[in-house]
């Protein structure tokens, strides 16, 4: 029953696997997905062994001696042969098959091998190519590490660099072997002993667990001072008697889980440059809208200070008109281009529209020139601001992390376009000018290409309001002398005051709503040009909300069921002591 129900769970971490396989194929990263697909591989492996350590450090001989075999089932070189890893495993009769490049499975009718598979790995020191690689991808799937050193001397750079890859990032059970004790004195042999305590306490490993060996003397015979004995009595302690079947259940378990807290650490990481991002682009249409309600209160500053002067000069104007069409006026004026050669009252009327017209047109000059440096200046801010918050963004999710390099780099990647595409847009004076908007803008291009990119948009807005607002005083008040033209001098003295009033009030209504639309347009255009630019940067921001959302969720469903296995596994274990 026992042994059914570990069946289960074994089926059922299995198809966790498989879920944290598809993880890490979605997230592209090579070599998780490697690790995973090995371990998915070799769950069904018994408790494994992976022996480590330096060339010539005694791995071969310590494994030879350890599973009491009168054959050399290791074979002991002089210098490192080939890049082969062989796993050890039992079986009836002795079997060497080539699993594949890289590795070799063996079988031994050997006891031990009942209870755990042993792994011969190359030294991490030697010179053949890929023996680092090829060792640090069975780490992951290992349940024990046994580290051999060379007893008389455990201090090289390069085995210790490989222990603190081990513990570090895979957080294994680890033991250490000193093998060749036999060629060290007694005292020199526990000052190395103190040694490589002093240094595992150091990186973490509170109670190091060492065992000075010499295969030599064990196969010489001489059980009581080889130190097998004492290696022999840990295992059977800690591992085989009916445990390591529970153990490497367990082992398996935190294996899924590390992986998947470094995917889970690595997903922080990368929400917190998307939350950062975010804010950013937020932080950017906030900005852009800012400057777009600033610039419109701009407008309507400017479209106040003009429909002042006009009415000013309407109404003085009007005043004008009424003394200048009274009857005694209009006599007087009617004798004088009869008789004498005077303007005639067609002539003056004619003169009276050109010089409302001529001080409408030179009032709104002056006007335009001083309302429209600001609203230059609050469009040229926008792009200058924009340029500035898009060149201070913050980098979190940097080239270099362990699980998202590849996002991290496509997204700098991105960011470099943005920051180069948006520095040629504003250099760019074709996008801020479009002579559709802006009457006679064939007399406007050498200004533009004077002032170039941004710097031209208080030419375009000068250029731009000037036309709109000479266009409609001009057909406003052309249409006021032809009207005149029409009308009966003397007796229609009234009508023609009420059409001179409804013509002004008309070019008020026109001037008020063409300058504030036409200003308010081209700031809304330039806004959404700025805001085109974010296009790639946009569809970046949607593509990690949906990838993060779905990360979080099976990272966190992995998680919980892991963990549920592991503890009924250890249930079972437990029951059966």
């Amino acid at each position: 029953m026992v042994d059914d129900n570990l069946k289960e769970l074994k089926k059922e971490l299995a198809g966790v696997v498989t879920i944290l396989k598809d993880v890490t194929e979605g997230i592209g990263h090579e070599e998780l997905l490697k690790t995973v697909t090995d371990l998915s591989q070799r769950i069904d492996d018994p408790f494994m062994f992976v022996i480590v350590g330096e060339v010539k450090a005694g791995k071969s001989s310590f494994i030879n001696a350890l599973l009491e075999s009168d054959k050399e089932i290791c074979k002991v070189a002089a210098s490192p042969m080939t890049d082969t890893i062989q796993q050890i495993v039992y079986g009836d009769k002795e079997t060497v098959t080539d699993i594949n490049t890289y590795l070799k499975r063996i079988t031994q009718p050997v006891d031990i091998l009942k209870d755990i598979a042993i792994v011969d790995t190359p030294g991490t020191n030697t010179i053949i190519d890929h023996h680092q690689e090829i060792t640090e991808s069975f780490i992951p799937a290992s349940d024990l590490i046994v580290f051999v050193f060379e007893s008389k001397n455990p201090y090289r750079q390069s085995a210790w660099d490989f222990f603190n890859y081990i513990n570090k990032d895979w957080h294994k059970k680890i033991i250490f072997v000193l093998q060749q004790k036999d060629l060290m004195n007694e005292e020199d042999l526990n000052t190395n002993i103190t040694g490589v305590e002093e240094y595992a306490k150091r990186q973490g490993i509170m109670s190091p667990i060492i065992f000075p060996v010499s295969a030599l003397l064990e196969q010489q015979g001489h059980i009581e001072m080889s130190g097998f004995k004492k290696i022999r009595n840990y295992i059977a302690n800690n591992i085989t008697g009916g445990q390591a079947p529970y153990l490497k259940m367990v082992n398996n378990a935190d294996t899924i889980l590390n992986i998947n807290d470094r995917i889970v650490n690595g997903v922080k990481v990368r929400k917190e440059q998307y939350v950062s991002d975010f804010k950013f682009r937020e932080d950017i249409k906030l900005s852009l809208n800012h400057q777009e309600e600033k610039t419109k209160r701009q407008v309507a500053i400017l479209v106040t200070s003009l429909l002042a002067a006009y009415d000013k000069i309407t109404k003085k104007k009007r005043s004008e008109l009424g003394e200048g069409i009274g009857f005694v006026s209009m006599l007087k004026r009617s004798f004088k281009s009869t008789f004498g050669g005077g303007q005639s009252v067609k002539e003056w009327l004619t003169q009276f529209t050109k010089d409302l017209e001529y001080h409408l047109n030179t009032h709104f000059r002056d006007k335009l020139q001083e309302g429209v440096v600001d609203i230059a200046d609050n469009i040229q801010n926008m792009g200058k601001i924009i340029d500035l918050k898009i060149r201070n963004s913050e980098t979190i999710l940097k080239n270099n992390h362990e699980i998202f390099a590849d996002i991290a780099e496509k997204r700098a990647n991105i960011l470099r376009d943005l920051q180069e595409a948006f520095s040629g847009f504003l250099k760019r004076s074709e996008n801020f000018y479009d002579s559709e908007m802006v009457k006679d803008g064939e007399n406007l291009v050498p200004n533009i290409a004077k002032g170039g990119g941004i710097a031209i948009v208080g030419v375009i807005l000068t250029a731009l309001t000037q036309g709109v607002v000479f266009d409609i005083t001009g057909g406003i008040l052309t249409g006021i002398g032809v009207l005149f033209a029409g009308v009966t001098i003397g007796l229609n003295k009234g009508k023609i005051m009420r059409t001179y009033d409804k013509a002004v009030a008309e070019g008020r209504d026109q001037i008020e709503e063409e300058i504030s639309q036409k200003l308010n347009a081209y700031t809304l255009n330039i806004k959404e040009k700025i805001n085109d630019n974010f296009y790639k940067f946009d569809n970046l921001l949607e593509e990690e909300k949906a990838t993060l959302e779905k990360l979080e969720l099976s990272t966190q469903n992995i998680s919980v069921n892991v963990k549920e296995i592991k503890q009924k596994v250890q249930s079972l274990y437990s029951s059966e002591q």
